[in-house]
């Protein structure tokens, strides 16, 4: 099964981040195998942005793990995060961020996120596209994708009623 989880930063939680990156990255190559895809949210994609989340798609067996998963993690632990939402995910593109080589020059990537369910047209820049719905499989709440796209207000347009963030391919640097 597929979860979408995402810690949104508390204020201050970019400090207690930088202090954790190698704990944190430690903890996530125990999930290597399982990552579909993974990277900060950030204030832009300027040389000088901060965090403003961390987003990961894991395959996990069930609901325990992936609340082991993002509860177990160093910076949830720390207090880095104001919240973390944590969703089933549909991949409907079936594969992983690594699996994308559809880079455009002078495009940036971004997470785009709506509560709208209506149809949607993937093109050559989605990396990764689902829906998102509770952890117990129920109901449907949404949708997700991760884009690259020239700018915010185009990588907002491709969800309807979307909220976007600059996001970045995560893993060590």
């Amino acid at each position: 099964m597929q979860f979408f989880v995402w810690g949104r930063d508390r204020q201050g939680g970019f400090d207690v981040k930088v202090k954790l990156n190698e704990e944190h990255w430690s903890f996530m190559d125990g999930y290597a195998d399982q990552l579909i895809a993974r990277g900060p949210t950030l204030t832009s994609h300027s040389d000088d942005a901060e965090t403003t989340g961390s987003l990961h798609i894991v395959d996990l067996p069930d609901e325990d793990a992936v609340r082991r998963f993002a509860y177990e993690e160093p910076y949830y632990r720390a207090g880095a995060f104001e919240s973390v939402d944590i969703y089933r995910f549909h991949n409907h593109t079936g594969r992983t961020m690594w699996d994308f080589a559809n880079a455009v020059a002078d495009y940036h990537r971004y997470l785009v996120m709506t509560t709208d369910v209506g149809p949607v047209t993937p093109t050559e820049h989605f990396v990764l596209y689902g829906d998102l719905f509770t952890t117990d499989n129920r109901a449907r709440v949404g949708q997700a994708a991760l884009v690259e796209a020239p700018s915010l207000a185009a990588a907002a347009s491709v969800l309807p009623i979307a909220e976007a963030h600059p996001w970045e391919f995560g893993g060590r640097r």
